[in-house]
Order: structure tokens, then C-alpha cells, then sequence
């Protein structure tokens, strides 16, 4: 199934997006990628989602990339007498580690580490950041906050501490045997929650052992600290921007967005963005104007991709959310100012033979005006490089390993292909002549530009770069 848009679209799924033939209209609306909440599925189930998709995979003979999210840490309070009390601004609140139910004047916070890293003057959001306190006294088993802006607490809800750098792991027991089980069944990426440092993801690494991608959720302040560090060891980034909305100011998380966005193209690792894209179609047939600029602006920046949450999971018009981001995407990159605008972002090769390739051949591209270009990868690395230089044709990724084609769905403009590794050079020019045709890329006459490694199917070896006609030369007048 051809895109006609280089964007690529997350779409998560849930009660109401769980079967085969709604997973299908998904796909057919424009879903490249479907995501599975970890938070709120059980192994069961995520096996019947699994198997839906790689249904619908076949059905269609196109790679579907899987995206597991884990749920990470979850810190919330413990019970509230009568279930809710009100904080009054300016009083103060203590927190402890004893089991009684809270009041408004002290109330039982469960987590042992908290009380390890928080100091004097760090800020406690409660509620998602509807309450905000200061921490006045910071001890070993209390912890003396003043409300700076009050209002109902009721039980169990979430704790959020963005001045504190907790001593926890990004991995919680229930997120391993998430992870293990999920990673066992065949998945191509893994979203990480709850990354408060570099480390987190060397950690996950470990774990993974390359059979997934690994893709860092930017959520927490620590994080945006350490954002170079994260996205070298990443994979891949998402920009989440519902949490790190409660952990930041909200006004500081578009510059972020636009931040996280840049240094991760610079990087060449696949960036999405996430969280209350189109909100409104949870319940409405349309968005909302703001919702399609939010979306359009996503387009601009140059993602790789934008992500459907509550709006495809649990929404009246899941279909709908995901055809609406598809037209959008088409029409940004319709618009005459796109490719100067997401080209404003210099991308400088490294030193490397292939990144060098890779730059070679989008200039080439856009020097010859060639109709698509063909990159024969195995491990996919090529295909991301020519897609960092975000070219104006399709990057047609040609690949004979399963695993590199559903990874690749992710990849800004990347077109994958499961095909045979060419027996020789002649074959690496017919093939991939062949298969832009098919793919409706490329017509007869018209010319393509194709990177491959010599000897073939030898792994980061991409070190060929080859212009072909697809099918017969056409005929030019002599010169008289």
C-alpha cells in the first residue's frame, strides 16, 4: 500500500480498536505503526493484539511496526479519609510513610525512595499538577510542604517531582516481565517510561539485547538535562509532551518539542510526537483548528512520525483520528514552503563512508530530479541515514530480514520492501528497477539512484552508489 505522505502515523490500540477488521480500517486510514499500552493490557491480551496485527500484516503483504509502551514507576499517595480533602493554600502538609488514612494536614506517601532524593525547595505536583507544593523540611521519614496552590486531594492520586532526581530505576518488576515477555513474542520497538537519565537506557539495553528498538519517552526535567546523552543512546525518541506538560511549565513545552525534535533529526533517530494530538475526536467526528495546526506543526518541524493515544484506543472515531492526520500530513507537504522549511536544519554527514553515501545520494536525487532512492539494507542503518537528509523522493529500503522492515515503518519517508539480497550487480539494478516500478515509484524511463555494499548482503558495508533507468533507456536526439 503506497503512502502518499512521508509522515508516519502511531495509532494505539485498545478495548474499542482490539479485532482484526478494525485494525484493518486503521491501517487502510493510514496507521503505519500501532502501539500497545502496557499500562492497561495484560499478556493475554496483548498476545490477541499481537496476533491481530501480524494478521492484518499478512493480510496485506506491507510491514507493521509494534510498539510496546512500558508503564514505568508509578508514584501516587495512599488513601484519603472519607476519600478526598482539601488543601487550603498557604497551609502546610506532611507527608509520611504511615499507613493511616491522609487529612488535609498530613497524608501517606508509600514510596521509600522519595523520601532519599527529595530536598528543601523541590516543588511535589499532585493530581497531575492541579495541586502544587514546596518542600519546606526534607527528613529521613517526613517530608514539610506548603501548598502553593490548593485545592481537593483525593485518593491515590499521582505524585510528580520535577525537581528530583530519584534513585529508582526506569524499570519496575511488573515493567521486566513486560518487557520479557513481550520482547519473547516478537515486538520491533520499546517505548521506555519514566527516563530520568542517560543510564535508564543503557539499562533497558542490557535487558533488550537488540531483539527491539529501544525508544527513550522524554517526560521528565532530568532528562531534557541530559537530552545529547539520551538521544545517542536511544534508537528512538518520543517527545511526551502530556507528562512533561505536568513536570514543566506548559508554555516551556513547545520550545521543547521543537528542541527535541531538531536534535533528534540531527542525530538520524526516529522522533514522534505524542499526546493529545487530536483529543477532541474522543468524542467528535472532527478536531478542533488547533488541534489540526498542533499536528501540522509536527509536519513541519520535520517528525517522523505523530502518535494517536486515547483518540484510536478507546475514541468514538478511531478511523477517522487516523484519516484526518493522514490528509493533514499530505497537505503540509503539498505546501511550497515544506521542503525549505524542514531542510532549514542542516544535517552534516560524519565521517563515515555510508553517512557520506548517504548525503551523496540525496544531492544526487535532487540534482537529477531521479524519481525515488533504492537502498538495499540490512540492518537498516542506510535507510535511516539517506532518510536524516529528509529528501524529497521516497527512500525505497529494500531488505531481505523481517525484523529491519517493521522497524523502518517508523522512519520518516522510508517505504520498506521484504525482497531476496541480489545475486550480483546486474540484479541489484533490476531489482530494485523492478520493485520501485511495482511500488508505483518509479515509471518507465524515468531514472533512480541506488545505494548498496559490495560484496553484497554484507552487513554495514553500504559503499556503492549506482543511477539506473527503470525499464528501457528512452531515446535522445543526437547531438548535431
Amino acid at each position: 500500500m503506497k503512502r502518499e505522505r512521508r509522515l508516519k502515523i502511531v495509532a494505539t490500540l485498545g478495548p474499542g480498536t482490539s479485532d482484526v477488521k478494525t485494525i484493518q480500517r486503521l491501517f487502510k486510514a493510514g496507521a503505519d505503526v500501532f502501539r500497545i499500552n502496557m499500562s492497561h493490557t495484560s499478556h493475554e491480551d496483548f498476545m490477541a493484539l499481537h496476533q491481530a496485527i501480524r494478521t492484518v500484516e499478512n493480510n496485506n503483504a506491507r510491514p507493521i511496526g509494534i510498539l510496546v509502551d512500558l508503564q514505568g514507576p508509578k508514584l501516587r499517595i495512599s488513601e484519603m479519609s472519607d476519600g478526598c480533602a482539601f488543601l487550603k493554600q498557604g497551609s502546610t502538609v506532611v507527608f509520611d510513610k504511615k499507613k493511616e488514612p491522609g487529612t488535609a494536614k498530613r497524608v501517606c506517601l508509600p514510596h521509600d525512595k522519595i523520601f532519599k532524593g527529595i530536598k528543601k525547595g523541590h516543588k511535589i505536583l499532585l493530581d497531575d499538577g492541579k495541586l502544587v507544593l514546596k518542600t519546606s523540611k526534607a527528613a529521613k521519614d517526613e517530608i514539610h510542604a506548603k501548598v502553593i496552590v490548593g485545592g481537593e486531594l483525593c485518593s491515590r492520586k499521582g505524585v510528580s517531582l520535577p525537581d528530583t532526581l530519584l534513585p529508582i530505576s526506569a524499570l519496575t518488576d511488573k515493567d521486566r516481565a513486560d518487557l520479557d515477555f513481550t520482547v519473547k513474542a516478537d515486538v520491533d520497538w520499546i517505548a521506555l517510561s519514566f527516563v530520568q537519565r542517560a543510564k535508564d537506557i543503557s539499562d533497558a539495553k542490557k535487558l533488550i539485547d537488540g531483539r527491539a528498538a529501544v525508544m527513550s519517552k522524554i517526560e521528565k526535567p532530568s532528562a531534557v538535562d541530559e537530552l545529547d546523552e539520551v538521544i545517542e543512546l536511544s534508537d528512538g525518541i518520543m517527545v511526551a509532551r502530556g507528562d512533561l506538560g505536568v513536570e514543566l511549565p506548559v508554555q516551556q513545552v513547545p520550545g521543547l518539542q521543537k528542541k527535541i525534535t531538531r536534535k533528534a533529526r540531527l542525530a538520524g533517530k526516529p522522533v514522534v510526537i505524542a499526546t493529545q494530538m487530536l483529543e477532541s475526536m474522543i468524542s467528535a467526528p472532527i478536531p478542533t483548528r488547533a488541534e489540526v495546526s498542533d499536528v501540522a506543526t509536527a509536519v513541519f518541524d520535520g517528525a517522523d512520525a505523530v502518535m494517536l493515544s486515547a483518540e484510536s484506543a478507546v475514541g468514538k472515531y478511531p478511523a477517522e483520528a487516523v484519516g484526518i492526520m493522514n490528509k493533514i500530513a499530505i497537505e503540509v507537504e503539498k505546501d511550497k514552503g515544506y521542503e525549505a522549511i524542514i531542510r532549514a536544519i542542516p544535517t552534516k554527514p560524519e565521517r563515515t563512508g555510508a553517512d557520506a553515501i548517504a548525503a551523496a545520494a540525496h544531492n544526487i536525487a535532487d540534482t537529477l530530479n531521479l524519481a525515488a532512492i533504492i537502498c538495499y539494507t540490512a540492518s537498516g542503518s542506510t535507510g535511516l541515514r539517506v532518510a536524516r537528509e529528509r529528501p524529497t523522493q521516497v527512500v525505497l529500503a529494500l531488505t531481505p530480514i523481517t525484523a529491519t522492515s517493521r522497524r523502518l515503518t517508523l522512519v520518516w519517508g522510508v517505504h520498506c520492501v521484504l525482497t531476496d539480497n541480489p545475486t550480483d550487480l546486474d540484479d541489484v539494478v533490476q531489482k530494485a528497477s523492478r520493485i520501485a516500478e511495482q511500488q508505483g515509484y518509479a515509471k518507465q524511463g524515468e531514472r533512480i539512484i541506488i545505494t548498496a555494499g559490495v560484496p553484497l548482503g554484507l552487513t554495514g558495508a553500504t559503499n556503492m552508489v549506482r543511477i539506473a533507468y527503470v525499464g528501457k533507456r528512452p531515446k535522445t536526439n543526437p547531438i548535431i
